[in-house]
């Protein structure tokens, strides 16, 4: 079971079933990666890109079911390496919600 569940992780990361996710609103002034966003931008989140990217992930492009049997990624949309769907229902994005190894 635990490999199954590895194989559906593996394949929504890379093919995630909506490639871009719900559009936000940032409700603060934030600098991310560089780029200022001010507040009331609204913002959409590439989750296919997310998924091959090569900062984090080795070998983005290989499927490889094995690299979730031994990893806490959840696919409930809890983890920002895979959001397959999108993030549970909350409150608008905030500077609080975003990795701070961005």
């Amino acid at each position: 079971m635990h490999y199954l569940k590895s194989v559906i992780k593996e394949t929504l990361r890379l093919h995630p079933p909506g490639p871009l996710l719900v559009p936000r609103e940032s409700t603060e002034d934030i600098k991310l990666l560089g780029y200022q966003i001010p507040a009331k931008t609204q913002v959409i989140i590439n989750a296919w890109a997310i998924g091959r990217d090569p900062l984090s992930w080795e070998n983005p492009e290989d499927y490889r079911p094995e690299r979730f049997l031994n990893s806490n990624i959840d696919f409930k949309g809890l983890n920002f390496e895979l959001m397959s769907y999108s993030f549970p229902p909350k409150p608008p994005a905030t500077s609080n919600d975003i990795p701070r190894d961005l």
